[in-house]
Protein backbone atom coordinates (compact mmCIF):
# COMPACT_ATOMS: atom_id res chain seq x y z
CA UNK A 1 0.00 0.00 0.00
CA UNK A 2 1.41 3.36 -0.93
CA UNK A 3 1.14 6.48 1.08
CA UNK A 4 -1.70 8.08 -0.54
CA UNK A 5 -3.63 4.77 -0.20
CA UNK A 6 -3.28 5.44 3.13
CA UNK A 7 -4.41 9.09 3.23
CA UNK A 8 -7.47 7.46 0.98
CA UNK A 9 -8.41 4.90 3.10
CA UNK A 10 -7.91 6.86 6.66
CA UNK A 11 -10.14 9.78 4.83
CA UNK A 12 -12.57 7.21 3.72
CA UNK A 13 -13.10 5.79 7.30
CA UNK A 14 -13.17 9.46 9.26
CA UNK A 15 -16.22 10.59 6.55
CA UNK A 16 -18.15 6.93 7.39
CA UNK A 17 -17.81 7.52 10.82
CA UNK A 18 -18.94 10.80 9.91
CA UNK A 19 -21.83 9.99 8.50
CA UNK A 20 -22.61 7.46 10.54
CA UNK A 21 -22.58 10.58 13.51
CA UNK A 22 -25.20 12.08 11.62
CA UNK A 23 -27.82 9.34 12.04
CA UNK A 24 -29.36 10.27 15.30
CA UNK A 25 -30.07 13.91 14.59
CA UNK A 26 -31.05 12.76 10.58
CA UNK A 27 -33.61 10.22 12.39
CA UNK A 28 -35.41 13.30 14.61
CA UNK A 29 -35.60 15.18 11.34
CA UNK A 30 -36.72 12.65 9.74
CA UNK A 31 -39.66 11.71 11.84
CA UNK A 32 -40.54 15.69 12.11
CA UNK A 33 -40.74 16.46 8.09
CA UNK A 34 -40.77 12.89 6.96
CA UNK A 35 -40.03 12.13 2.52
CA UNK A 36 -38.66 16.24 2.67
CA UNK A 37 -35.53 15.29 4.36
CA UNK A 38 -35.30 12.30 1.88
CA UNK A 39 -35.63 14.43 -1.12
CA UNK A 40 -33.41 16.77 0.14
CA UNK A 41 -30.99 13.90 0.84
CA UNK A 42 -31.48 12.54 -2.59
CA UNK A 43 -31.45 16.11 -4.47
CA UNK A 44 -28.05 17.28 -2.73
CA UNK A 45 -26.23 13.75 -2.93
CA UNK A 46 -27.16 13.81 -6.99
CA UNK A 47 -25.98 17.26 -7.60
CA UNK A 48 -22.74 16.76 -4.92
CA UNK A 49 -21.55 13.57 -7.30
CA UNK A 50 -22.57 15.03 -10.63
CA UNK A 51 -20.53 18.20 -10.45
CA UNK A 52 -17.62 16.02 -8.79
CA UNK A 53 -17.45 13.56 -11.99
CA UNK A 54 -17.97 16.74 -14.18
CA UNK A 55 -15.30 18.31 -12.92
CA UNK A 56 -13.10 14.97 -13.04
CA UNK A 57 -14.17 14.69 -16.64
CA UNK A 58 -12.86 18.05 -17.48
CA UNK A 59 -9.50 17.82 -15.53
CA UNK A 60 -9.21 14.56 -16.86
CA UNK A 61 -8.52 12.95 -13.69
CA UNK A 62 -9.90 9.44 -12.62
CA UNK A 63 -13.03 9.60 -11.28
CA UNK A 64 -12.67 6.87 -8.71
CA UNK A 65 -10.38 8.00 -6.21
CA UNK A 66 -12.75 12.07 -6.08
CA UNK A 67 -16.16 10.21 -5.85
CA UNK A 68 -15.30 7.41 -3.54
CA UNK A 69 -13.50 8.97 -0.46
CA UNK A 70 -16.64 10.27 1.04
CA UNK A 71 -16.20 13.91 0.86
CA UNK A 72 -18.62 14.92 -1.13
CA UNK A 73 -21.17 12.79 0.31
CA UNK A 74 -20.72 14.19 3.65
CA UNK A 75 -21.04 17.42 2.68
CA UNK A 76 -24.43 16.96 0.50
CA UNK A 77 -25.60 15.33 3.88
CA UNK A 78 -24.60 18.16 6.20
CA UNK A 79 -26.36 20.55 3.21
CA UNK A 80 -29.78 18.33 3.29
CA UNK A 81 -30.23 18.81 7.11
CA UNK A 82 -29.41 22.47 6.73
CA UNK A 83 -31.74 22.98 3.71
CA UNK A 84 -35.63 23.26 4.37
CA UNK A 85 -37.53 20.16 3.63
CA UNK A 86 -39.77 20.48 0.71
CA UNK A 87 -37.98 23.19 -1.00
CA UNK A 88 -37.96 23.28 -4.78
CA UNK A 89 -36.21 20.74 -6.23
CA UNK A 90 -33.99 22.76 -8.32
CA UNK A 91 -32.09 24.39 -4.67
CA UNK A 92 -30.63 21.33 -3.17
CA UNK A 93 -29.52 20.32 -6.69
CA UNK A 94 -28.00 23.45 -7.78
CA UNK A 95 -26.75 24.52 -3.67
CA UNK A 96 -24.93 21.07 -4.03
CA UNK A 97 -23.16 21.25 -7.27
CA UNK A 98 -22.48 24.82 -6.33
CA UNK A 99 -20.52 23.71 -3.09
CA UNK A 100 -18.51 21.59 -4.95
CA UNK A 101 -17.56 23.83 -7.77
CA UNK A 102 -17.12 26.79 -5.82
CA UNK A 103 -16.20 25.59 -2.45
CA UNK A 104 -13.84 22.92 -3.50
CA UNK A 105 -13.25 22.33 -7.06
CA UNK A 106 -11.97 25.14 -7.94
CA UNK A 107 -9.12 24.76 -5.27
CA UNK A 108 -8.08 21.74 -6.38
CA UNK A 109 -10.39 19.85 -4.69
CA UNK A 110 -10.29 17.65 -1.45
CA UNK A 111 -8.16 19.06 1.04
CA UNK A 112 -7.32 22.27 -0.46
CA UNK A 113 -10.48 24.31 0.26
CA UNK A 114 -10.22 27.50 2.55
CA UNK A 115 -14.11 27.60 2.99
CA UNK A 116 -16.29 24.72 4.45
CA UNK A 117 -17.81 23.26 1.16
CA UNK A 118 -21.30 23.27 2.44
CA UNK A 119 -21.77 26.72 4.34
CA UNK A 120 -20.69 28.39 1.34
CA UNK A 121 -23.10 26.73 -0.94
CA UNK A 122 -26.01 27.29 1.86
CA UNK A 123 -25.02 30.95 2.61
CA UNK A 124 -25.07 31.23 -1.54
CA UNK A 125 -28.50 29.85 -1.60
CA UNK A 126 -29.62 31.96 1.08
CA UNK A 127 -28.50 35.26 -0.54
CA UNK A 128 -29.96 34.67 -3.67
CA UNK A 129 -33.23 32.55 -2.81
CA UNK A 130 -34.49 34.00 0.44
CA UNK A 131 -37.63 33.17 0.35
CA UNK A 132 -37.17 29.23 -0.74
CA UNK A 133 -34.84 29.40 2.43
CA UNK A 134 -37.04 30.44 4.97
CA UNK A 135 -40.00 28.39 4.37
CA UNK A 136 -39.74 25.40 6.73
CA UNK A 137 -42.74 23.34 7.06
CA UNK A 138 -44.59 22.58 10.30
CA UNK A 139 -43.81 19.57 11.78
CA UNK A 140 -46.04 16.05 10.51
CA UNK A 141 -47.51 18.66 8.28
CA UNK A 142 -46.89 17.39 4.86
CA UNK A 143 -47.65 14.09 3.56
CA UNK A 144 -45.80 12.02 0.20
CA UNK A 145 -48.03 13.35 -2.50
CA UNK A 146 -48.20 16.71 -0.97
CA UNK A 147 -44.37 16.58 -0.64
CA UNK A 148 -43.92 15.49 -4.36
CA UNK A 149 -46.18 18.20 -5.70
CA UNK A 150 -44.36 20.91 -3.96
CA UNK A 151 -40.82 19.93 -4.46
CA UNK A 152 -41.30 19.34 -8.48
CA UNK A 153 -44.22 21.92 -8.67
CA UNK A 154 -46.69 19.31 -10.18
CA UNK A 155 -50.93 18.88 -9.27
CA UNK A 156 -52.41 21.57 -6.81
CA UNK A 157 -51.24 24.72 -6.05
CA UNK A 158 -49.87 24.21 -2.24
CA UNK A 159 -49.51 27.90 -0.60
CA UNK A 160 -46.57 28.16 1.54
CA UNK A 161 -48.63 30.28 4.33
CA UNK A 162 -50.57 26.51 4.52
CA UNK A 163 -48.02 24.51 5.77
CA UNK A 164 -44.87 26.68 6.38
CA UNK A 165 -44.06 28.82 9.41
CA UNK A 166 -41.41 30.65 10.78
CA UNK A 167 -38.89 28.86 12.98
CA UNK A 168 -38.27 29.87 16.74
CA UNK A 169 -34.91 31.83 15.85
CA UNK A 170 -37.14 33.71 13.32
CA UNK A 171 -40.17 34.58 15.36
CA UNK A 172 -38.12 35.56 18.39
CA UNK A 173 -35.92 37.93 16.11
CA UNK A 174 -38.51 39.99 14.95
CA UNK A 175 -40.53 39.80 18.24
CA UNK A 176 -41.84 43.31 19.59
CA UNK A 177 -44.21 42.83 21.95
CA UNK A 178 -44.73 39.44 23.45
CA UNK A 179 -42.67 37.97 26.29
CA UNK A 180 -40.81 34.96 26.53
CA UNK A 181 -43.27 33.16 28.53
CA UNK A 182 -46.29 33.98 25.88
CA UNK A 183 -44.11 32.90 22.87
CA UNK A 184 -43.73 29.82 24.31
CA UNK A 185 -47.45 29.63 25.31
CA UNK A 186 -48.80 30.73 22.44
CA UNK A 187 -46.32 30.18 18.94
CA UNK A 188 -46.02 26.80 17.67
CA UNK A 189 -42.75 27.40 16.53
CA UNK A 190 -41.19 27.33 20.39
CA UNK A 191 -41.02 23.71 22.11
CA UNK A 192 -39.99 23.20 25.83
CA UNK A 193 -36.72 25.26 25.83
CA UNK A 194 -35.61 25.99 22.28
CA UNK A 195 -37.38 25.31 18.76
CA UNK A 196 -40.26 22.69 18.80
CA UNK A 197 -38.64 19.51 17.54
CA UNK A 198 -35.32 21.33 17.01
CA UNK A 199 -34.53 20.49 20.73
CA UNK A 200 -34.54 16.75 19.55
CA UNK A 201 -32.55 17.46 16.58
CA UNK A 202 -29.67 19.33 18.36
CA UNK A 203 -29.81 16.45 21.12
CA UNK A 204 -29.39 13.77 18.11
CA UNK A 205 -26.36 15.81 16.37
CA UNK A 206 -25.10 16.30 20.21
CA UNK A 207 -25.15 12.54 21.05
CA UNK A 208 -23.57 12.19 17.15
CA UNK A 209 -20.72 15.04 17.90
CA UNK A 210 -19.97 12.81 20.93
CA UNK A 211 -19.36 9.89 19.15
CA UNK A 212 -17.17 11.54 16.70
CA UNK A 213 -15.03 12.45 20.19
CA UNK A 214 -15.14 9.42 21.23
CA UNK A 215 -13.83 8.04 18.01
CA UNK A 216 -10.96 10.60 17.79
CA UNK A 217 -12.85 11.70 14.47
CA UNK A 218 -12.50 15.20 15.69
CA UNK A 219 -11.04 17.34 18.40
CA UNK A 220 -12.71 19.03 21.35
CA UNK A 221 -11.20 22.18 21.01
CA UNK A 222 -13.38 23.92 18.12
CA UNK A 223 -16.93 22.59 19.47
CA UNK A 224 -16.10 23.49 23.18
CA UNK A 225 -15.07 27.12 22.14
CA UNK A 226 -18.24 27.74 19.95
CA UNK A 227 -21.19 26.24 22.49
CA UNK A 228 -18.97 27.66 25.41
CA UNK A 229 -19.09 31.35 23.62
CA UNK A 230 -22.52 30.74 23.00
CA UNK A 231 -23.73 30.10 26.03
CA UNK A 232 -21.52 32.95 27.76
CA UNK A 233 -22.92 35.54 25.58
CA UNK A 234 -26.42 34.65 25.67
CA UNK A 235 -25.75 34.46 29.27
CA UNK A 236 -24.19 38.00 29.79
CA UNK A 237 -26.82 39.10 27.61
CA UNK A 238 -30.24 37.34 28.75
CA UNK A 239 -32.30 39.92 30.05
CA UNK A 240 -35.33 37.70 31.60
CA UNK A 241 -38.33 36.92 29.99
CA UNK A 242 -39.31 40.48 28.72
CA UNK A 243 -40.55 41.43 25.45
CA UNK A 244 -36.51 42.51 24.68
CA UNK A 245 -35.20 39.20 25.75
CA UNK A 246 -32.85 37.64 23.18
CA UNK A 247 -33.40 34.06 24.66
CA UNK A 248 -32.24 32.08 27.19
CA UNK A 249 -28.35 30.22 26.76
CA UNK A 250 -30.72 26.90 26.56
CA UNK A 251 -32.72 28.36 24.34
CA UNK A 252 -29.28 29.25 21.89
CA UNK A 253 -28.01 25.76 22.25
CA UNK A 254 -31.73 24.09 21.56
CA UNK A 255 -32.31 26.31 18.80
CA UNK A 256 -30.82 25.64 15.01
CA UNK A 257 -27.92 24.64 13.86
CA UNK A 258 -26.21 24.83 17.16
CA UNK A 259 -25.04 21.49 17.35
CA UNK A 260 -25.01 20.55 13.57
CA UNK A 261 -22.31 23.56 13.58
CA UNK A 262 -20.38 22.73 16.80
CA UNK A 263 -19.69 19.07 15.57
CA UNK A 264 -19.86 18.50 12.28
CA UNK A 265 -18.95 22.24 10.62
CA UNK A 266 -16.60 23.98 13.08
CA UNK A 267 -14.70 20.81 12.59
CA UNK A 268 -14.38 20.80 9.13
CA UNK A 269 -10.31 19.99 9.25
CA UNK A 270 -9.00 21.33 5.80
CA UNK A 271 -10.88 24.69 6.35
CA UNK A 272 -10.42 25.27 9.67
CA UNK A 273 -6.88 25.74 11.82
CA UNK A 274 -4.47 22.83 12.57
CA UNK A 275 -3.06 24.13 15.72
CA UNK A 276 -4.87 23.33 19.10
CA UNK A 277 -5.35 27.06 20.36
CA UNK A 278 -6.19 28.43 16.89
CA UNK A 279 -9.14 25.56 16.69
CA UNK A 280 -10.30 26.96 20.45
CA UNK A 281 -10.04 30.43 19.30
CA UNK A 282 -12.00 29.47 15.92
CA UNK A 283 -14.97 28.14 17.52
CA UNK A 284 -14.94 30.89 20.07
CA UNK A 285 -15.26 33.01 17.05
CA UNK A 286 -17.84 31.01 15.67
CA UNK A 287 -20.02 30.78 18.70
CA UNK A 288 -19.75 35.29 19.23
CA UNK A 289 -20.75 35.34 15.38
CA UNK A 290 -23.51 32.86 15.80
CA UNK A 291 -25.10 35.09 17.83
CA UNK A 292 -24.45 38.38 16.99
CA UNK A 293 -26.36 37.42 13.67
CA UNK A 294 -28.99 35.89 15.19
CA UNK A 295 -29.19 38.56 17.51
CA UNK A 296 -29.17 41.77 15.69
CA UNK A 297 -28.53 40.64 12.00
CA UNK A 298 -30.20 39.96 8.93
CA UNK A 299 -30.87 36.18 9.55
CA UNK A 300 -32.33 34.04 11.80
CA UNK A 301 -29.46 31.31 12.30
CA UNK A 302 -25.91 32.74 12.05
CA UNK A 303 -23.71 29.58 11.77
CA UNK A 304 -23.13 29.55 8.23
CA UNK A 305 -21.78 33.31 7.80
CA UNK A 306 -19.73 32.62 11.36
CA UNK A 307 -17.98 29.67 9.86
CA UNK A 308 -17.93 31.60 6.61
CA UNK A 309 -16.26 34.28 8.62
CA UNK A 310 -13.69 32.68 10.40
CA UNK A 311 -12.40 30.84 7.58
CA UNK A 312 -11.14 33.50 6.42
CA UNK A 313 -9.33 34.40 9.61
CA UNK A 314 -7.60 31.20 9.96
CA UNK A 315 -4.24 32.04 8.30
CA UNK A 316 -4.08 35.12 10.95
CA UNK A 317 -5.49 32.54 14.03
CA UNK A 318 -2.52 29.84 12.68
CA UNK A 319 0.31 32.75 12.71
CA UNK A 320 -1.20 34.43 16.01
CA UNK A 321 -0.55 30.74 17.62
CA UNK A 322 2.62 29.96 15.84
CA UNK A 323 4.35 33.16 16.67
CA UNK A 324 3.10 32.80 20.24
CA UNK A 325 4.19 28.91 20.16
CA UNK A 326 7.85 30.14 19.09
CA UNK A 327 7.85 33.03 21.95
CA UNK A 328 7.21 30.28 24.54
CA UNK A 329 10.13 28.13 23.08
CA UNK A 330 13.19 30.79 22.53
Amino acid sequence: MTLADGVDLRLRQAMQRVLLATLPGLLVLLWLYGWGLLLNLLLTVSGALAMEALVMFLRRRPLPPALSDGSALVSATLLALALPPYCPWWLPLSTAACAMLFGKQLYGGVGQNPFNPAMLGYALALLCFPQSMTHWPAPHAMDLLGGLQQVFGFGSDLRADAWAQATALDSLRINKSLTIDELFAGNPAFGHFGGRGAEWVNLGFLAGGLFLLQQRVISWQAPVGMLGALLLISLLCWNGTGSDSHGSPLFHLLSGASMLGAFFIVTEPVSGPKAAKARLLFGIGVGLLTYLIRTWGGYPDGVAFAVLLMNLAVPALERFCGAEQQVRTS
